[in-house]
C-alpha cells in the first residue's frame, strides 16, 4: 500500500495567471508521479469580498463561484464549473480532495437588525462589561443573488453568539449577542481569553438547533455536488465540539464511508489540549501537528537547539495515528497573524523529518513546490516584497516517500545537531529502504544499521549533495554523511 501524502494546493497570495482550480487541473498528472494521495483545497465558496478574498471570511455556503453576490460570479479561485473539473481532474489521477469548511463564523451578511447586546472584556470574554443595549448589526444573510437555489434558510441574530461591529455606533468591540439561546458565548475547546468561541465576523451559535441542521444538509449537498473526499476542518478550538462530532457522524451514516477529516486545532503551547480534544471528539480527526511545526520553527532560528528534542511534546510523537505533519500554511507564512515561517536552510531537513519516516501524514506547502512571489504590508504598514522560493528537494523526497519510504525504523537521535534514521525496507516495494542524515551544524557523520539483506549494495544521496558512494558491510551498517547545515537521502544505486 502506498504511503499517504496531502498537499495544501495554495497560500495566502496565491496570484499566478491561472486561477486556483484550472492551475490544479493542470497540476493533477504531476501530483500523482510526486506521490500526492490528497488536495486540500481551500474554500470554495462565496466570501465577503468574493473576487480576491482566500475564502475564509465565508459569505455564502452554497454558492461556490455561480451566482452574482459580493461584487463578482466567480470566486478568487475561479467558477463552480473550474472548481468540479479539477476535483474531476484530481479523481481520474487517484487523488482524493479535501474541502475546506469554515464553520465558526459568517461574514458580509445582507440586512441590519436591531439587536440586544452586552459587550465583554476582550481579555476575559466571560467578563459583561456593560448591561444590555441595543445596536444595529448585520446579522441578517438572505442572499439575494442565489434567491433560495440549492437552500431556503436564512440566517439571522438568533443563528449567532456574538459580532465585532456596531453599524449605527460605527464602533468595534465583542458584542455577546443576548437571545433566547442563553447568557453568553458557547463551552468551547479553547479556553484562552476565560472562553475562545468568539474569533470573528459573526460567531455561529451552535445552541440553535436549525443551524445544526442546516450545516448537515450543506455537508450532504457539497459532497454529493463536488464527489469530495473529505474534510479539513478550519479554527475548531473556537467551536462547540458536540456539533463537529454530530456533523462528522451523520456524513459517515449517511454516504455509509468515513471521510478523511484533518482539524485545524492550532497548539503551540503544549500538546494537552489536542490530546484533551481528541478525547472530546472521540479520535473522530487527524489533527494538524501545529507543536512540531512550531519546533521546526524554532530549530530553524537557533544553532544550539537540540536536535535530540526535535519531536519532544508533539502529536506526532505521542498520538502518530492522529498526527497530520506540515512544515508550513498560510497562516504561518510572512505577514500573517501566526507568523512563524521556517527557515529557508531548515526546510529541506524539515520536510526529511515529515516525508521519510513512518509515523504521521505528511501535508506540503503550496509554495514548496510552485514558489510564491507577492507584495503586501507589514505590522507596522510598510510595503514590504516577499519571495518564496520553490525548494526541488521537496518533490525529490515526496517521490522517495510514495516508492521507497517503507520497513522497519530504525532511529539515531542521539547527537544535538546531526540526527539519523533508517528504513529498512519491504517486499512489496521494489528497492525500499533509505537511510536520512541531517545536521543542523558542521558537517555530518553517523554509523547507522539499514539491515543484513542490503549487505554489499551500494548506496547513494537522491538529493545529490553528496557525490560518494556507500557500500554497506556485511552486518547491515554503513557510515553514512551529510553536508553542513543539511541533509542527505542514501538509497540504493539504480533504485
Amino acid at each position: 500500500m502506498q504511503n499517504q501524502t496531502l498537499i495544501q494546493f495554495f497560500h495566502w497570495y496565491y496570484n499566478e495567471e491561472q486561477n486556483l482550480w484550472t492551475k490544479v487541473a493542470a497540476e493533477a498528472g504531476h501530483l500523482k508521479e510526486i506521490g500526492v494521495t490528497s488536495v486540500w483545497l481551500p474554500p470554495a465558496y462565496k466570501s465577503n469580498n468574493a473576487a480576491y478574498d482566500v475564502g475564509y471570511a465565508v459569505y455564502d455556503l452554497f454558492d461556490l463561484g455561480e451566482f452574482d453576490q459580493k461584487g463578482s460570479v466567480v470566486t478568487k479561485h475561479g467558477s463552480k464549473d473550474e472548481y468540479i473539473k479539477a476535483i474531476d481532474a484530481l479523481h481520474d489521477n487517484g487523488i482524493g480532495v479535501l474541502a475546506d469548511a469554515v464553520f465558526n463564523h459568517k461574514a458580509g451578511g445582507d440586512e441590519l437588525e436591531k439587536i440586544k447586546v452586552r459587550t465583554v472584556n476582550p481579555d476575559d470574554r466571560n467578563e459583561f462589561t456593560s448591561d444590555v443595549f441595543e445596536i444595529e448589526a448585520w446579522t441578517k444573510f438572505t442572499f439575494p443573488g442565489r434567491q433560495g437555489k440549492y437552500s431556503e434558510f436564512i440566517w439571522d441574530h438568533e443563528c449567532f453568539s456574538g459580532v465585532d461591529w456596531a453599524e449605527d455606533k460605527q464602533e468595534t468591540a465583542i458584542y455577546s449577542i443576548q437571545n433566547y439561546l442563553g447568557e453568553g458565548f458557547e463551552n468551547v475547546p479553547s479556553t484562552e481569553f476565560g472562553n475562545y468561541d468568539y474569533l470573528m465576523f459573526n460567531d455561529i451559535d451552535y445552541r440553535n438547533r436549525a443551524v445544526i441542521e442546516e450545516l448537515k444538509y450543506w455537508g450532504e449537498w457539497i459532497i454529493e455536488t463536488t464527489k469530495v473526499d473529505g474534510f479539513r476542518l478550519d479554527a475548531v478550538k473556537h467551536i462547540n465540539p458536540d456539533f463537529i462530532v454530530e456533523w462528522i457522524d451523520h456524513l459517515n451514516q449517511k454516504f455509509n464511508r468515513e471521510f478523511f477529516i484533518v482539524a485545524e486545532d492550532w497548539n503551540v503551547i503544549d500538546i494537552q489540549g489536542q490530546l484533551q480534544y481528541i478525547e472530546t471528539t472521540g479520535g473522530r480527526t487527524q489533527i494538524f501537528d501545529s507543536l512540531l511545526h512550531h519546533n521546526f520553527f524554532l530549530a530553524s532560528k537557533d544553532e544550539e537547539f537540540d536536535m535530540r528534542t526535535i519531536f519532544d511534546g508533539t502529536l506526532v510523537q505521542v498520538k502518530p495515528d492522529l498526527a497530520v505533519t506540515f512544515v508550513d500554511n498560510h497562516d504561518s507564512q510572512p505577514l500573517q497573524a501566526l507568523e512563524s515561517y521556517v527557515d529557508f536552510w531548515f526546510r529541506p531537513l524539515a520536510y526529511a523529518m515529515i516525508l521519510l519516516r513512518v509515523q504521521g501524514i505528511p501535508c506540503l506547502f503550496f509554495p514548496d513546490l510552485y514558489g510564491g512571489i507577492y507584495d503586501d504590508k507589514d505590522k507596522e504598514g510598510d510595503e514590504v516584497h516577499v519571495e518564496l522560493a520553490a525548494i526541488p528537494a521537496v518533490e525529490t523526497m515526496s517521490k522517495i516517500r510514495a516508492a521507497l519510504a517503507y520497513g522497519e525504523q530504525r532511529d539515531y537521535f542521539d547527537h544535538g545537531i546531526c540526527v539519523g534514521w533508517t528504513r529498512a525496507g519491504d517486499e512489496e516495494h521494489e528497492n525500499s529502504g533509505l537511510a536520512v542524515l541531517l545536521s543542523t551544524g558542521e558537517e555530518g557523520f553517523k554509523k547507522m544499521e539499514i539491515g543484513k539483506h542490503f549487505a554489499g549494495k551500494v548506496f547513494v544521496d537522491a538529493l545529490g549533495y553528496r557525490p560518494q558512494e556507500i557500500t554497506i558491510d556485511e552486518n547491515g551498517w554503513a557510515e553514512f554523511h551529510c553536508n553542513a547545515g543539511s541533509v542527505s537521502v542514501w538509497v540504493l544505486k539504480g533504485g
